[in-house]
């Protein structure tokens, strides 16, 4: 079938039952499949600018981490909310030194990210975690620049143009780009449409959008047509490949719980 095959006016691929067929031209001309995280990391150089999903050790792309630090790339720029713990996620990178630069909302539980942010060791950009959002969704919206409130007077606000609206100060912040964005969805298909799971989600849909090649990888895998089109929120067009893991650990970052006796 030709590239440019005839495809019934309202069909988008997407809905259940009746776009079954239509799955076979996507497997074709549209399946973005990686076979391993490794075979994705191969293709990302020493220097990369990377957003990484994930909200603590939630909605972790685990697998492309585990993959980056075995590969051994370095000089990286991540760009993430937090840098994990220091034995997992984000955490090994740094560990191995293979993270230049932070540009992040908190330093978190990493006692290794704090002693090399405190022994000058790495460059660090510590955004409040609302800017950092809207910073990323600017970014992929492909907004110039925003103002905000937030950091206004503080050493957030230094060096950067700041200008009065209705009588309330304001900080301009500019968007976040990125060359690569490792997300961690529940499922997809094989053209990169993506579902996520609750609070799993987290910065994930938005760094979709804010890089040049979007790498994502699900707990399963499914064919185009299989997905309930009113639960997809980040599209196939943002996804340039896609890949099934296995074992997810989905580690707690911190856990709380009661003694016995008081939960009596």
């Amino acid at each position: 079938m030709a590239a440019h095959a005839h495809v019934p006016a309202g069909t988008c691929g997407l809905r259940q039952g009746s776009t079954r067929g239509l799955g076979v031209v996507y497997n074709r001309l549209m399946d973005k499949v990686l076979q391993s995280a490794d075979a994705a990391v191969a293709m990302i150089p020493h220097g990369a600018t990377i957003m990484m999903g994930g909200f603590g050790l939630c909605g972790l792309p685990e697998h492309l981490i585990r993959a980056l630090h075995r590969v051994g790339t370095r000089d990286l720029t991540v760009i993430s909310n937090n840098a994990g713990v220091d034995d997992f996620g984000i955490g090994i990178l740094l560990k191995a030194r293979q993270v230049r630069k932070m540009i992040s909302t908190y330093v978190g539980e990493n006692r290794e990210f704090e002693r090399q942010v405190l022994e000058n060791e790495i460059d660090i950009e510590l955004v409040p975690q609302g800017t950092f959002a809207e910073r990323i969704r600017a970014g992929g919206a492909g907004i110039g620049g925003f103002f905000t409130p937030t950091g206004y007077g503080t050493i957030v606000a230094e060096g950067k143009e700041t200008r009065v609206i209705d009588g309330r100060p304001y900080v301009l912040e500019m968007p976040l780009h990125a060359d690569y964005a490792f997300v961690k969805a529940y499922k997809g298909d094989r053209a990169g449409n993506l579902v996520y799971s609750k609070t799993a989600r987290n910065f994930n849909p938005i760094m979709a959008t804010a890089a040049k090649v979007t790498i994502a990888e699900v707990e399963h895998l499914v064919e185009p047509g299989d997905l309930d089109p009113e639960a997809v929120i980040t599209p196939g067009i943002f996804v340039k490949h896609i890949l099934l893991g296995d074992a997810y650990e989905k580690r707690i970052e911190r856990r709380t719980t009661r003694r016995r006796e008081a939960a009596a």
